[in-house]
């Protein structure tokens, strides 16, 4: 830290006694301990510009504060446990045209910067990855919007479908000019045209088991997106993203249910675990007969433009989760359920861990 220059986020404080009042985000305020004024002090000088921690120190002596190096080091790394401070010199990418382009993500990112782990890294480390995704339909169009925007700096997208004008009021990186062309080269056309630093391949392909994906995972850091038609499709995507050790985050809709999980090979339980906790396909119970009802129910796709980008956005954020670590993901083991008679208020539901999962014995340690 002695040569980092540190510079202060956007924040504010008000001495209260022998305490300080701290405000950077609105939904909380901190109060410290500060009967001599010496945090005061510090985030004063912080706040004249970046500083290192001897200058600062050198700043705080000369205006009478009594302090040493180690305090102002201790001091900053408690402003940075609260997220108060960050490295200057990483706020920026240093390219101005990377800058311009990533302007609204290195501000996002900036609300999780700390010293050692700075805005521009979280998107360079969006810049170096590489996503799987797994159809270009509804929740997939708006998928690959949405990791476009966020900078991902390559993409494999995989489909076996054609543009009908059906799909106009959900899946927007289609025009009627494209009718009749395949989803995934036109998806991969938009992305080029979006962003050319984009590394994009386009794979015209059905997908009827695991085998299918092989030769897609090498060098994939997630896996996302999900697959329409087979009742176990998700189960071959679940056993291929476990084979390749890398996360698996996909999505949908039930006729009024959007639903979104991830499964982290290795650390949480797999699609095949919630399986296992299952009743029996055969079985003579409500529960049983409900199920393979359901299996076998055929609902026509009432995924509308709110749903689609709603879906997409929710998994696009959790393999930024994966992909950054801002943030442990948060379905992990988990499908979590935004149900629209209940006013889209997300419940989670996790998966129950099966010791004996054939699926979870394939993840790489």
């Amino acid at each position: 830290m002695s040569a980092m220059q540190v510079m202060l986020k956007e924040c504010a404080w008000e001495p209260l006694g022998d305490e300080l009042v701290v405000v950077h985000d609105p939904r909380e305020a901190y109060t410290l301990a500060d009967p001599d004024g010496r945090i005061a002090a510090l985030l004063d000088e912080l706040a004249r510009g970046p500083a290192t921690a001897e200058e600062l120190s050198a700043r705080l002596i000369a205006r009478g504060v009594a302090v040493t190096g180690d305090d102002v080091r201790d001091g900053l790394a408690g402003l940075d446990s609260l997220g108060l401070v960050e490295n200057a010199a990483e706020r920026l990418l240093g390219d101005p045209d990377a800058d311009e382009r990533h302007f609204s993500n290195l501000t996002f990112f900036g609300a999780f910067a700390r010293l050692g782990t700075s805005r521009a890294e979280f998107v360079r480390r969006l810049r170096d990855s590489h996503v799987l995704v797994l159809g270009a339909g509804g929740g997939g169009s708006a998928l690959v919007q949405c990791l476009a925007g966020l900078g991902v700096g390559a993409l494999t997208l995989v489909d076996r479908d054609d543009i009908a004008p059906r799909n106009f009021a959900r899946q927007f990186l289609y025009r009627h000019a494209d009718v009749g062309r395949s989803k995934v080269d036109r998806a991969a056309e938009w992305v080029r045209e979006y962003d050319p630093r984009i590394e994009v391949r386009a794979v015209d392909r059905w997908i009827s088991g695991p085998d299918d994906l092989k030769d897609l995972t090498d060098d994939v850091h997630v896996i996302a997106g999900g697959l329409d038609g087979a009742p176990d499709a998700n189960l071959w995507v679940n056993e291929a993203a476990l084979r390749a050790g890398v996360p698996l985050v996909a999505g949908g809709m039930t006729r009024t249910q959007l639903i979104y999980f991830s499964v982290d090979p290795g650390r949480s339980a797999c699609l095949l675990c919630d399986e296992s906790d299952l009743p029996p396909p055969d079985g003579r119970t409500s529960a049983a007969v409900a199920q393979r009802l359901s299996r076998g129910l055929r609902l026509a796709n009432g995924l509308t433009g709110p749903m689609a980008m709603q879906v997409g956005s929710l998994v696009a954020y959790e393999v930024m989760r994966y992909l950054t670590g801002v943030e442990p993901p948060r379905a992990a083991g988990s499908r979590v359920v935004l149900d629209l008679l209940n006013g889209l208020v997300p419940v989670w539901q996790p998966f129950p861990r099966d010791p004996d999962c054939p699926a979870c014995a394939l993840a790489r340690r």
